[in-house]
């Protein structure tokens, strides 16, 4: 009995229950986390040498030379309320010119806000320094868009697979034809427009999960900001519905349904775009520059127009050379007899046509293609010309597009490969080689984007054919040859700047900055009778420069000064350099004053008489001229 007792109370002695050990689980490169850390480290190498640019190409006008942006954010209530180059219209005493005009505001407060805590706050230091900071947001708003997209193809597009999501955003990441947009300041627009388009996707796709009216909410914010980023946006009205279609696998009428809050967002949005910046410029740009295709016939025009659409898709396989400006004449117009306007038509039908088809198979290839070619209309030129050929910065959105099929693409391959093994070794070695290229690429490029003098320096080399660039490029050295350091070589860029100075009028006869600069380098050479020709063809085409006036004066100043030293002792050739003057300023009293001495002085005294009462119609107080009136011989 005893031991069965002792059995007993043995069985029944309590047990300590332990918790379930978790089954630990190993972190992998399918994790989120990793692939997000991957894609930023790799962003900030790619880019890291942009911190230390200065600015360049229109980052002058949207944030240097805005009166807006520099008030930092006491400027913002007048951002918000004017066209975006309405202070650079406003300080060249010109009207607004842009067709549909440019209401971007969202970026411009950004540079505001940068302004405020991290500009200078002195008038006497130039407003850049905060150029850094301006780089080091744009490096992470763009890497902050690649985790966000990475998020956004895992969890709704390519839920199954996370390696083609990191795929897309690998390419999206290092594609080369994005430096401009990173490494340009003012394009920012572009990138916040990015951004918050995929933030409305992701906000679209949760509220058809759990119908919350904050998710709906959030998605019509995040449209409005892309809005206020960029017109891009326009483009969620079809998108949205194709998404929530091919993804969420509801009916066409559903689909639909899902984005009327959003045409009721666009509403209100062109409301207020109309009333601040109304239709934009309404005659014809009359310079070639913003109106690329003035000198096309009607049939050159749309020719030109489709044959650039190839120009996109060879930047998007092979983005080698870049170019910072495509403007006149770096694409020559052609026409429908050229082979390649016609290759691009059936290219760009069959990417319409199966996209449609695979819109109704649900195939996400269809929302890839439709995002690719829906931005690309906007900035085509068919819809309206938007004052440039075209620009790497323009297919920004479209190359998402791309980064989808080719993701899609290199899926597909990687199930042709059985072994895992050879598949993960190909993967891995194709993945470094792109991306090694790619890497080359854009630390090259980024490093030419420092300032406009090295960026338009090397894209002369690029595009010679372009007017802007070998304008800019002459700029530029005469930019150089002012640095105390270039002292010893002043004269040979000069000479260097009247070569591409000259190159660029002979584009475009009527060129009014490549005259201009070329009468500036003329005037370095002391060459003043070229200078004069140079800037005598400017008040031609362009007669209230506001640059003119100053220049002409500067030469007014040199000839009055040379007719000074003469003095006395060649009394003619002084009386022939003030008469050069005076045709260059004819409002300037001390010049008509000492023309009267001169003639005095040679005993000219008709001449004399006529330019002392010259000197006293601008001066009547004129003391010296009132006695040399009282000299002359009755």
């Amino acid at each position: 009995m005893a031991s069965k007792k002792a059995k007993s109370s043995e069985n029944n002695k309590p047990s300590i229950s332990l918790p379930p050990l978790k089954e630990s689980r190993s972190i992998t490169f399918h994790d989120f986390r990793v692939q997000a850390i991957v894609l930023m480290l790799l962003g900030f190498i790619l880019y890291s040498n942009t911190f230390k640019n200065e600015y360049a190409l229109d980052d002058g006008i949207v944030i240097q030379k805005n009166d807006y942006v520099q008030q930092g954010i006491r400027g913002i209530p007048k951002i918000l309320s004017t066209d975006a180059y309405e202070s650079f219209y406003r300080s060249m005493s010109a009207k607004q010119q842009l067709s549909g005009g440019r209401y971007r505001p969202l970026s411009v407060i950004t540079f505001a806000i940068e302004q405020q805590f991290f500009g200078s706050k002195e008038k006497t230091k130039p407003p850049d320094d905060a150029a850094i900071v301006r780089h080091i947001g744009n490096v992470l708003f763009y890497i902050l868009s690649v985790i966000v997209l990475l998020f956004f193809l895992r969890n709704f597009i390519f839920k199954e697979n996370p390696i083609a999501a990191f795929a897309a955003c690998l390419i999206f990441l290092i594609h080369p034809i994005h430096t401009e947009v990173i490494a340009n300041v003012k394009s920012r627009d572009e990138i916040l427009s990015f951004l918050f388009i995929i933030l409305t996707f992701i906000s679209v796709l949760r509220y058809r999960e759990n119908r919350l009216t904050k998710q709906l909410l959030l998605g019509l914010l995040f449209y409005f900001l892309a809005l206020l980023s960029k017109e891009y946006a326009v483009t969620l009205l079809v998108l949205i519905p194709m998404i929530v279609y091919i993804v969420k696998g509801e009916t066409i009428k559903d689909s639909l349904i899902a984005v009327i809050p959003y045409f009721l967002a666009t509403g209100i949005y062109l409301f207020i775009r109309f009333s601040i910046v109304g239709k934009g410029g309404i005659i014809e740009n009359p310079d070639v520059l913003n109106s690329p295709f003035k000198f096309a016939a009607t049939p050159e025009k749309w020719a030109t127009k489709i044959e650039i659409l190839n120009h996109y898709l060879r930047l998007l396989f092979y983005p080698s050379p870049l170019s910072s400006d495509y403007s006149y004449n770096t694409i020559p117009y052609t026409t429908f007899g050229n082979s390649l306007v016609w290759l691009s038509i059936l290219i760009h039908l069959s990417m319409i046509a199966t996209a449609i088809v695979l819109f109704f198979k649900r195939n996400i290839i269809a929302f890839a293609i439709a995002f690719y070619l829906l931005h690309l209309f906007l900035v085509s030129n068919f819809l309206m010309e938007i004052g440039a050929t075209m620009g790497e910065r323009l297919v920004y959105h479209s190359s998402l597009g791309f980064a989808m099929i080719s993701a899609v693409g290199i899926n597909w391959l990687s199930k042709q490969i059985n072994q895992k093994s050879t598949k993960k070794i190909i993967g891995i070695s194709a993945a470094c080689l792109i991306t090694f290229w790619c890497a080359a690429v854009i630390i090259k490029r980024n490093a030419e984007w420092k300032n406009d003098t090295s960026l338009f320096i090397a894209d002369a080399q690029t595009v010679p054919n372009s007017a802007l660039v070998n304008g800019n490029a002459g700029k530029a050295y005469i930019d150089l040859s002012e640095m105390p350091e270039n002292k010893p070589q002043e004269k040979e860029l000069v000479i260097k700047a009247i070569y591409y100075l000259t190159r660029a009028v002979s584009i475009h006869n009527e060129y009014v900055n490549g005259y201009l600069n070329r009468g500036v380098a003329y005037f370095k050479l002391h060459d003043y009778v070229k200078a004069k020709a140079d800037w005598d063809l400017v008040k031609e085409i362009y007669p209230h420069n506001p640059f003119l006036k100053a220049d002409y004066k500067l030469l007014g100043t040199i000839y009055y000064n040379d007719a000074m030293k003469m003095g006395a002792k060649h009394p003619f050739e002084a009386a022939a350099l003030l008469e050069k003057a005076i045709e260059i300023d004819p409002e300037n009293s001390d010049y008509w004053y000492n023309l009267g001495g001169v003639n005095f002085t040679i005993h000219n005294f008709e001449k004399a008489r006529d330019a002392w009462t010259k000197t006293l119609q601008l001066d009547p107080n004129n003391q010296d001229a009132k006695r040399g009136m009282a000299a002359l011989p009755k």
